[in-house]
């Protein structure tokens, strides 16, 4: 006879797995295929899919690339972004996707698009979501649903993930892996603790989660936070002996500081007028008023109005900044044809964001400070695992990244060395192991946060060799 939670854990499995065949119907229909964009010459050479998945009073938003390779043998991934509330754009176009705005010949209107030679679609098949609800295209359908935390992003994309595999099945045999950038770091081990949880509870449909991959990963405020003071001493951005002094003075924490530590104060602030005009995301970069923060692509937008008989991206000469990139995502995202191309539903949305800035300062709730032990956990069900840091990267160190890795407790399987591309330095790297769990820690040379926007070369390198199981 079955034991009782034996049985309760069985009937409810068979309810869950009931409930989500009847819902089959309703999402059937949401995911189109795309065969032309605005801006690409031609039939789109990949098989595009658009569409929207309802998660509670929530519609989500993505765009699934099927892998160029093998599409029934690739792995499947869900590429997450940052912000929190930046769009699926940014893996898509500028990241890991298979096409990008073609920046050298733009001389104004609706930009052109180009094929992306490092695109992790040539070995994987990518799911980019625009979560949480707010972000890029995705909306909510009551006003409660739209103030989100750290902890819904993870579980909206955790149940968005499931009823994804509903409807398409044939790729729920395929190794699942979670990818994400910056902020999504922050909830990527969560996602896969309810992952494996809810496998473990018997919900169907059962995803096969394989591993996790984060670049920039946010993992801890405080030790995030900590570690910049650190970092701008190894740049030489700081003195050594200012460096010393507040390494004494604040005891070496720089967070939350005293207000009776006087002299922790006035080196803080010292340090502060010394980095005030360097660019945090890449310390080699210029630093750009529209780079600070980096997701307010609004005011710049605006200027670009003012300026009727300008190029939206004309700038001095000999002189770049990384948003006159990024301008080119919002004009194009907010054109009517594209958004018609992509099956974006009419008047969802009243304007597109490249990072929603509402979001991120007003109905966004940071309800997570430290995923660590979420991190911990992982150790101990066998994962494959893939952390890069770009090594001037000010806003998620190397430096804070190699520390909480530390405190793992995993054994070293291949010690700090060197990893190559075509013969030269890419970068470095240390690989980890604890019963079948396994970690692979890579720095990219001279990359900043987001270490596949910088290094785009490196890192396909990198993961395809990681998600082949070949050393780096």
């Amino acid at each position: 006879m079955m034991p009782s939670s034996t049985f309760v854990r069985f009937v409810s499995w068979v309810f869950l797995s009931l409930l989500l065949l009847l819902l089959l119907p309703r999402y059937g229909e949401s995911g189109s295929m795309v065969k032309y964009l605005p801006g690409y010459p031609g039939e789109l050479p990949f098989i595009l899919e658009t569409g929207y998945i309802t998660v509670n009073e929530s519609e989500l938003f993505y765009m699934f690339v099927e892998s160029q390779g093998k599409p029934t043998q690739d792995p499947l991934l869900i590429y997450l972004i940052g912000g929190p509330g930046c769009s699926a754009f940014n893996g898509f176009f500028f990241q890991t996707g298979p096409l990008f705005f073609n920046e050298t010949d733009y001389s104004g209107g609706l930009p052109s698009l180009a094929l992306n030679p490092y695109t992790w679609t040539k070995t994987a098949s990518i799911i980019y979501i625009d979560a949480p609800v707010g972000t890029g295209y995705s909306y909510a359908t009551t006003w409660e649903n739209l103030t989100v935390s750290d902890s819904t992003f993870a579980s909206q994309t955790h149940i968005f993930m499931r009823k994804w595999l509903i409807e398409h099945p044939k790729f729920i045999t395929n190794p699942f892996f979670i990818a994400s950038d910056s902020y999504a770091g922050l909830v990527t081990p969560i996602i896969a603790q309810e992952i494996l949880t809810g496998n473990a509870d018997g919900l169907w449909p059962r995803i096969k989660l394989v591993g996790v991959l984060s670049g920039s990963p946010h993992t801890d405020t405080q030790l995030e936070d900590n570690s910049k003071i650190h970092f701008a001493h190894q740049m030489t951005l700081i003195s050594n002996g200012l460096y010393q002094s507040a390494k004494n003075n604040c005891d070496g924490n720089y967070v939350d500081v005293d207000a009776n530590n006087t002299a922790c104060l006035q080196d803080i602030e010292a340090i502060e007028m010394c980095l005030d005009q360097i660019n945090n995301q890449n310390v080699l970069e210029p630093y750009c008023a529209t780079l600070s923060p980096r997701s307010n692509d609004n005011q710049l937008r605006r200027s670009v109005k003012e300026k009727k008989n300008h190029s939206p991206i004309s700038k001095p000469e000999d002189y770049w900044c990384r948003n006159f990139h990024y301008l080119l995502a919002d004009i194009y995202a907010n054109d009517k044809s594209v958004q018609e191309a992509l099956n974006v539903r009419e008047g969802t949305i009243e304007e597109w964001f490249r990072c929603n800035l509402s979001l991120a300062h007003s109905t966004y709730t940071y309800d997570i400070t430290s995923v660590v032990d979420y991190q911990q956990n992982l150790t101990k069900n066998g994962l494959q695992v893939l952390l890069y840091s770009g090594d001037h990267d000010m806003v998620v160190t190397h430096i804070s990244t190699e520390e909480w890795i530390s405190s793992l407790n995993v054994t070293v399987d291949d010690y700090w060395r060197p990893w190559f591309v075509d013969g030269q330095v890419a970068g470095y790297t240390e690989k980890y192991s604890n019963y079948g769990y396994r970690l692979t820690y890579a720095t990219l040379k001279g990359s900043g946060h987001s270490p596949t926007e910088f290094r785009p070369k490196e890192c396909y390198e990198m993961f395809q060799r990681w998600i082949h199981y070949y050393p780096l």
